[in-house]
């Protein structure tokens, strides 16, 4: 078969195979005739097994006949041949191949109920042979990506176009395994615009999730539009005014290949901002902050304190309804120049309150790059630390889903430049072994993302995960990079039990402040969920970094 093969050569098993009867995903493989080129062949096999078969290799020049009765033999749910030499020869092998196949009653062209799947790959000569021979399922010539290989080895096409993707995201992230979803930012300055582009994003099928970015007028003002400053209309994503608007961008997505439409939650009035998606969008998940979008960063007028409670009441509203969360909180202290022990106790603590929310499908942003000069080897030995602490706090009712990106922040105003470290960042990216890319379009660090500079990127982000997803170096077997991980675990955890004790701190203040309160009633019973406890290490200093704004402590 005319597949690429992996990097590395796994084993494989051969015709010595110990089978009892029992008919599970075997896929039993040869090159037949006199051919001996096999390594088209053991690279669709290492997809194969990506995909959940069990490979059983013959090797090359194998005959029909031996092929069929190991196929026989082991109850094999497919076969898969290849043959690269004389389309003549082709056709008599081809040939023998379906009487040998139909004697051995292992397809439905006899009449008998048990059917089998029938792969072929070789040359587009040969592969014409095949095609007009009728007996096979796919027919693959060399042309053919990794995901429409994946695609015909996982079921996921009927008559020649690709079936229909699950609408939620827990179903679609289950449904593209191995390959991760890729996820883009996606905003025009006009509504009109940006439908048209969300159409025709959807008809190239590159992305799975289209992330729509309102301007800030509408994430701040929506429900009171007369506060809005006419004059920042489209600035930093799409003028979204009335519910409208936002059924027309979903409507133009149910095209091509339908991609999950999703949009953040806004930095005022976030309950009725997520009613509002979810009648309109059917938002594939909600995207909030823990501390951010209030007087902290100037995204709104809300009080810290009070900000922190909404932004909680938010996560609840949307656990209570089964829709996943996404906590953007940690890079935002990266962004701001925080140390990454505070970037690491941060991802913890958003985790932790999305749990505690009632949170069962939690997704977990990793923000490379940020800040832009951090080296490859210390970046993911801090995402290693998030996930050690995310991470343990899954069970039958939190699951996390790793989401990867690059920081807009470290991309050259230079196109050319921006493509290399785009392709940069989604290699590194995949040493975490993601369920979702979000991927950063190259033109960002200039301007929006137009629909053919982010088809664009999204091929580019599509070629290098193609590559990485046979495998990548275990990064925890490098010293440096342990022990970074365990430097910021140990940090985070100090950091996390100073938080802890600040809720001791601020019962025994308040009780020798105000009579006739029980300290119980000044804050909550868990310091890591208290909007007062949290507020205060703020303000305090305890969870700092140098650009800060809202009379916070920077450092």
């Amino acid at each position: 078969m005319s597949i690429p093969t992996s990097a590395s050569e796994k084993s494989r098993s051969t015709g010595n195979y110990d089978h009892h009867g029992d008919r599970s995903n075997i896929l039993v493989a040869a090159a037949i005739g006199d051919c001996v080129h096999i390594a088209g062949i053991l690279g669709f096999l290492d997809l194969a097994q990506s995909a959940g078969y069990e490979p059983v290799f013959l090797g090359p020049a194998t005959p029909v006949e031996d092929l069929v009765a190991k196929a026989k033999e082991l109850n094999a749910t497919a076969i898969a041949v290849s043959y690269r030499l004389a389309p003549s020869a082709a056709q008599n092998l081809l040939s023998e191949l379906k009487r040998q196949m139909e004697g051995a009653g292992l397809t439905g062209l006899t009449g008998m109920n048990t059917s089998i799947k029938l792969f072929f790959g070789g040359t587009p000569a040969t592969c014409d042979v095949a095609d007009r021979l009728g007996i096979f399922d796919a027919v693959f010539s060399g042309g053919e990506s990794r995901e429409d290989v994946l695609d015909e080895l996982l079921g996921r096409k009927r008559a020649g176009r690709p079936e229909a993707l699950p609408d939620t995201l827990i179903a679609r992230i289950r449904a593209k395994k191995p390959l991760p979803l890729i996820r883009h930012h996606f905003g025009l300055p006009t509504v009109d615009a940006t439908v048209k582009g969300a159409a025709e994003i959807a008809e190239a099928g590159v992305l799975d999730v289209l992330s729509i970015g309102p301007d800030q007028n509408a994430q701040e003002y929506f429900f009171t539009p007369d506060k809005m400053d006419p004059r920042q209309d489209g600035a930093g994503g799409v003028p979204v005014r009335t519910k409208e608007d936002l059924r027309r961008i979903y409507e133009a997505t149910r095209r091509g290949n339908r991609p999950l439409v999703r949009c953040y939650s806004g930095t005022t009035n976030l309950i009725p901002m997520a009613e509002m998606l979810q009648e309109t969008i059917r938002n594939a998940w909600c995207a909030v902050p823990l501390c951010w979008y209030n007087v902290l960063d100037g995204r709104s007028k809300r009080p810290l304190r009070e900000a922190i409670a909404e932004n909680q009441a938010t996560m609840r509203w949307h656990a209570e309804r089964g829709i996943p969360v996404e906590v953007n909180e940690a890079h935002h202290w990266s962004l701001r120049g925080a140390d990454d022990v505070v970037a690491v106790a941060m991802a913890y603590l958003a985790a932790y309150n999305a749990k505690k929310m009632g949170v069962k499908h939690y997704v977990s942003q990793y923000m490379l790059n940020t800040p832009p000069a951090t080296p490859p080897a210390m970046d993911i030995a801090k995402m290693l630390a998030k996930i050690h602490l995310i991470e343990s706090l899954h069970d039958e009712n939190f699951k996390s889903y790793r989401q990867v990106r690059g920081g807009l922040a470290s991309f050259s105003k230079d196109p050319d430049v921006a493509k290399g470290q785009l392709a940069s960042s989604i290699a590194l990216g995949m040493f975490l072994k993601p369920d979702i890319v979000h991927v950063v379009g190259y033109s960002e660090g200039m301007d929006v993302a137009r629909p053919d500079q982010l088809i664009e990127s999204c091929k580019i982000a599509l070629g290098v995960i193609h590559r990485w997803i046979d495998g990548v170096p275990d990064v925890e077997e490098d010293p440096a990079i342990t022990r970074r991980k365990k430097e910021l675990l140990d940090g985070a955890r100090s950091l996390l039990d100073r938080i802890g004790a600040l809720a001791g701190e601020i019962r025994s203040e308040a009780q020798g402040e105000i009579q006739g309160l029980t300290a119980k009633k000044l804050v909550d019973d868990d310091p890591f969920t208290s909007p007062d406890v949290i507020a205060a290490a703020i303000q305090r200093g305890i969870l700092t970094a140098p650009d800060l704004r809202g009379g916070v402590r920077g450092r």
